[in-house]
């Protein structure tokens, strides 16, 4: 019977940790701006517009930054692309503490997108390469889910952090925490291919695995573009456009909507946003673990991550329509918390989709492609939304555009994503059932 050496246990927690410490960094610096809006704009003299400029800047650059990233992550890893990305992101959030214009601003949140890009591709790569099939779910949720415990926390430790040292430090500070953060991961990770790995363990991680990666070769052009030419590539790339629609109004307008539709103090809102943030770091924390226990019930690897999307983005949906209409503040939160709960068992079940439907040395493009449909989506949710509530004053018809997208969201996955991809026959690329 194969047993787990003590060795791949170690290299696995370590990989888990610092991915899960690098996705609450990466949202931390997310949101310094966000906190920091106010403040910001009075010295610089920044208008909302420019405000809203300088917050499009870096999703816009994070979405397009995809394509290239996975590629790379692919080619060259995830030590060395992580960790350059880590390095150079902490060093933009750092010069934000230091502009002295809007073009200054721009050029750091920019480049902020752009390394950051690299994050979530490589969590997929990294737990293809150091888990077995029957237990990448568990890692992924976990690992997927700092980006619900960074928002969660975010108001009030930057809140003291600005209030404390000034919103200036505070962006130094944020960058010099991921400064130590990437020299970490690059001292203390491995890629799969630098590892010497004993028989036992070559097959413990490649149990279950109808096909593997031909090792120590570069990913070359032709591979990358083939994903195009597939079918579950597309189900992924569009499914979730409506994971992150979804994700992105709440995270964007959630404040918002309790201030203005509900009318919370500002004191009220920043206590009760924290609230659905739970439900959502226990649906995306829950994810993965739900999607082994399917696989270890004879479910088929694809299928047992597609369904708990289908299911989450239903159910995201079934939670966000009364929220639109009850005239309870307490039931609205409730509501927005479920809504919340299954949108990020989605989005945490269509990560762990990545780890499965690709061969090892494609994972990170596959990922790359889902998160530039997913963000390239969502970035519309904060300007629809924003256009919805200027012409109706109202939050109602906002919350059932987004249901709606959820809905055929969950109709792609459930049409369009399948076990076995055909796969063009010049390609050679593998498909994982």
């Amino acid at each position: 019977m194969l047993q787990k050496s003590k060795r791949l246990k170690r290299t696995q927690v370590i990989a888990v940790v610092f991915l899960t410490i690098a996705g609450i960094v990466n949202y931390l610096d997310r949101t310094t701006l966000s906190i920091a809006n106010h403040s910001v704009s009075e010295e610089l003299h920044l208008s909302g517009a420019q405000i809203g400029l300088l917050l499009s800047a870096f999703s816009l650059a994070y979405a397009f930054a995809q394509l290239p990233v996975g590629a790379m992550l692919d080619r060259f890893g995830s030590r060395a692309m992580l960790g350059l990305g880590m390095l150079v992101w902490s060093v933009a959030q750092m010069a934000g503490g230091f502009i002295q214009s809007l073009n200054h601003f721009l050029f750091a949140r920019t480049i902020l997108g752009i390394a950051e890009a690299p994050l979530f591709p490589a969590g997929a790569k990294v737990v293809n390469e150091w888990f077995a099939v029957h237990e990448r779910g568990g890692p992924t949720g976990t690992f997927i889910a700092s980006s619900t415990i960074a928002p969660m926390i975010a108001p009030p430790l930057l809140t003291v952090l600005m209030l404390s040292f000034g919103w200036r430090t505070m962006f130094v500070i944020m960058g010099v925490l991921g400064v130590l953060v990437s020299v970490g991961w690059y001292v203390w990770y491995r890629n799969r291919d630098e590892v010497t790995l004993t028989q036992d363990e070559t097959e413990w991680l490649d149990q279950n695995a109808k096909t593997e990666a031909r090792p120590n070769k570069g990913l070359s052009f032709k591979e990358w573009g083939a994903l195009f030419k597939l079918r579950n590539t597309w189900g992924m790339i569009f499914g979730f456009m409506g994971v992150i629609y979804m994700v992105w109004l709440y995270l964007t307008w959630l404040p918002g909507y309790l201030e203005h539709e509900r009318h919370l103090s500002i004191a009220k809102t920043g206590w009760l946003v924290s609230i659905p943030y739970i439900f959502g770091t226990l649906g995306m924390g829950g994810s993965g673990y739900i999607a082994d226990y399917l696989l270890r019930r004879g479910m088929a690897p694809i299928r047992s991550r597609k369904w708990p999307v289908c299911i989450g983005l239903i159910g995201a949906a079934a939670f966000t329509v009364p929220a639109a209409y009850t005239p309870s503040t307490a039931m609205a939160i409730a509501y927005v918390s479920l809504a919340m709960f299954f949108v990020n068992l989605a989005s945490g079940s269509a990560w762990a989709l990545v780890t499965v439907a690709a061969p090892r040395h494609l994972v990170a493009s596959l990922g790359s492609m889902q998160n530039f449909g997913g963000y390239l989506g969502g970035s519309f949710a904060p300007v629809i939304t924003g256009i919805v509530v200027d012409q109706t004053h109202s939050f109602v018809n906002a919350l059932l555009i987004s249901a709606a997208v959820a809905f055929a969201a969950a109709l792609v996955y459930l049409f369009v994503v399948r076990e076995v991809a055909p796969q063009p026959a010049s390609t050679h690329v593998p498909s994982v059932s």
